[in-house]
């Protein structure tokens, strides 16, 4: 027979176990509770950071296609060079503004050794490579530079705008610089014959399309090219330098390759600037 006492420990042990149990299983509930709450946070702070990227992105492609471009300007668009594709011979000084005015015009003023050449630029017809000029100028990308290439057969031009063909003597990578960015082309005589006649400046390019960079020509007798380079603007002084120099030769150096050579007759960039617009 089971003793009093033993029947009272009994009792207490299943208490126990009983208080146990329901312990364990309110424990259980608060952990499942938990876990819950913690998902919905979760998934809150998910969905919060969704509607906040969407909105962040949202205003970004607002605040690209809302770029001020009213009237009397035009949306450029610069095509960056990366890093990985840059030469020695490339100078990097950032990227013209987007927004460039497309009415008047501005002077450029290219300040040589043998004295200033002139020339006027129309907007209507060239609002990002003005652009792209008057910002390489003002970083003075210009300066103290040579026209590293002369042509006087077939065609009869003066290039110049290489940042990297300066100092003494020539190097074999003159003709190769340019800035860090291309843009496409604009102005394209395609109506115009002979295309670029005697007195205008042009943009050289790679011959494809969208490589216009910094370099350009001065053409000085009329030349035969397809209308594939960008009429930056007109001669309004010095052509008579640039004849000087187109008489005294070129030393061949390019024969082989795009024709002419370095002109004999020393072009050395002191300064380029870009006038105000004019109305």
């Amino acid at each position: 027979m089971t003793s009093t006492r033993e029947r009272q420990r009994a009792a207490a042990r299943a208490r126990l176990e009983r208080e146990m149990a329901q312990r364990a299983t309110a424990a259980r509930k608060r952990r499942q509770l938990q876990t819950i709450v913690a998902a919905g946070v979760g998934l809150l702070l998910v969905v919060a950071g969704t509607v906040w990227l969407v909105a962040s992105l949202g205003d970004d492609d607002k605040a690209t296609d809302a770029a001020p471009v009213g009237a009397g300007s035009t949306q450029c668009t610069w095509t960056d060079i990366p890093a990985e594709q840059r030469t020695p011979t490339t100078k990097d000084v950032g990227l013209p503004p987007t927004s460039a005015p497309n009415v008047g015009s501005q002077t450029m003023t290219i300040d040589t050794g043998l004295g200033p050449i002139t020339a006027k630029l129309d907007l209507s017809k060239v609002p990002c490579t003005a652009a792209s000029f008057t910002h390489l100028a003002e970083k003075k990308f210009f300066d103290n530079t040579k026209c590293h290439r002369l042509v006087t057969e077939g065609l009869q031009v003066l290039q110049c705008g290489d940042p990297s063909a300066a100092g003494a003597g020539w190097r074999d990578s003159d003709g190769t610089g340019g800035p860090s960015y291309r843009m496409a082309e604009e102005n394209l005589p395609t109506e115009q014959r002979p295309p670029y006649p005697a007195g205008v400046i042009a943009m050289a390019n790679s011959g494809q399309p969208g490589s216009s960079g910094s370099q350009f020509f001065i053409v000085y007798g009329d030349s035969q090219l397809d209308a594939t380079y960008t009429v930056l603007g007109t001669v309004t002084g010095g052509m008579d330098l640039v004849k000087e120099v187109g008489a005294a030769g070129d030393d061949g150096a390019f024969a082989q390759q795009a024709g002419g050579g370095h002109p004999k007759k020393e072009v050395l960039i002191k300064a380029l600037t870009m006038s105000a617009v004019a109305g």
